[in-house]
């Protein structure tokens, strides 16, 4: 089987990688643009077992800070923090804090010992209706490939994130999140902590959040706000990191001294699904089939997920080493197609909790329960709950039915005279 991977970020990597394992012939084209930041820098611990059957795990920790687990500041007396391990075996005990540009590259790198073949152009996409298919690569990318000999190949995959080649060359419509947010980062050095080394920090502002991401020698500064909301803070990125870090308290305290050592980087129009994510010939993997919110970072995750089932759905061809019709493959990927799009779903419904003020409602909800007098039907009540939450937040499992019906069954009833509004993110 012949396939063209268009994208060398995380997603297409990975799935270069996979694919080359079992025996397709794979063209990755990569159009070798290197943001100096890119958002996506701490990993769910659902993405360590990835890492670990890529292969990657060991290099990824050479460069990577272990990320024990998250806090989230909701107020002065609201902090609720929460270690992976605490949750083990149920939930992967760490995750990663990751330099992006240096991630990329190594699964880059994987794909290609794996037997991928690089080719570094900028590759194009036209509609076709040649061989039951709807996709072509374009002529000048056809012939960028000397491995696909001027023949299109069996499979062509849309890995190229938000520019979604794909759904433009083919018109096909997104539905969009109900957010309009911006966000603005910057890496700094000579920051202050006191928190565990790796520990992700994550706080709601007078308007909008913002991220506290630590590495090896850096910290990500990431502040989300709506877009208005940005107007107000300045007139460039720049301005706008530096005014919200001087005037929230709990930010400067952190970075107010420290010295900024990137640009800012700026992403903006987060919460979009595809209406339709494969078709004859084609399929779409990562963020150009969807992409959720930076809260609780779970791009990169859906990004090697997303890699890992198509490898799956494909795996029958190659082991019989068929080469498939455009319809075959139409019809192996439905499959995945929904997966995604259920975990996109999921994961936009927790997001949603926590912009909505129910999540922070619950933690505060359920402390106070506690306080009101221990008893080992409550401790045991209690774990459970935190645990169901953790499996969702982390990954493990995210569209589980009953985790995900026992949190709707707690934002309706569990609140115990708390105000969600009062907790929400404007």
């Amino acid at each position: 089987m012949r396939v063209a991977i268009i994208g060398a970020g995380p997603c297409g990597s990975a799935l270069a990688t996979f694919l080359a394992r079992q025996g397709a012939e794979v063209a990755l084209f990569d159009d070798g643009r290197r943001p100096e930041l890119l958002v996506g820098e701490s990993l769910v611990p659902a993405v360590t077992p990835i890492l670990e059957r890529l292969g990657i795990e060991e290099e990824t920790a050479t460069f990577g800070l272990v990320k024990p687990g998250v806090s989230f500041i909701w107020s002065p007396t609201d902090r609720f923090s929460f270690t992976f391990a605490r949750f083990a075996p149920a939930v992967p005990p760490y995750a990663y804090n990751i330099p992006r540009p240096r991630f990329d590259e190594a699964l880059l790198a994987k794909a290609v010992a794996a037997g991928a073949n690089r080719t570094v152009a900028r590759a194009r996409l036209e509609p076709t209706g040649r061989d039951g298919a709807e996709l072509a690569l374009a002529p000048e990318t056809l012939a960028a490939a000397p491995m696909l000999a001027g023949r299109q190949p069996d499979l062509i995959v849309d890995a190229t994130g938000r520019a979604r080649l794909s759904a433009r060359a083919l018109r096909i419509p997104a539905q969009v999140g109900p957010r309009n947010d911006v966000a603005h980062f910057a890496h700094f050095e000579g920051w202050s902590w006191d928190d565990a080394p790796g520990q992700v920090l994550i706080a709601r502002l007078k308007a909008g959040w913002s991220w506290c991401i630590p590495f090896k020698e850096r910290l990500s500064v990431g502040i989300v706000v709506g877009r208005e909301d940005a107007d107000r803070l300045g007139r460039t990125p720049a301005e706008r990191l530096e005014r919200a870090i001087t005037v929230d308290a709990w930010l400067s305290s952190i970075a107010g001294g420290a010295k900024r050592v990137t640009s800012v980087a700026t992403y903006s129009n987060y919460q979009l699904i595809s209406q339709r994510g494969y078709g004859p010939g084609w399929v779409m993997v990562g963020d150009a089939f969807g992409f959720v919110d930076p809260m609780l970072s779970p791009g990169v995750f859906l990004a090697l997920r997303s890699a890992e089932l198509v490898a799956e759905a494909l795996s029958p061809f190659l082991r019989r080493r068929v080469i498939p019709s455009a319809a075959e493959l139409g019809s192996a990927l439905r499959s995945y197609a929904a997966v995604q799009t259920s975990m996109l779903v999921a994961w936009s419904d927790l997001v949603a909790y926590f912009y909505d003020g129910r999540m922070l409602a619950l933690l505060r909800a359920g402390r106070s329960w506690m306080d009101g007098g221990s008893s080992v039907i409550k401790g045991a009540a209690q774990r459970h709950i935190e645990r169901h939450v953790a499996l969702q937040a982390s990954g493990v499992r995210t569209t589980s039915r009953y985790s995900r019906g026992l949190l709707r069954w707690l934002g309706r009833h569990g609140l115990r005279g708390v105000e969600p509004a009062d907790l929400a993110i404007r």
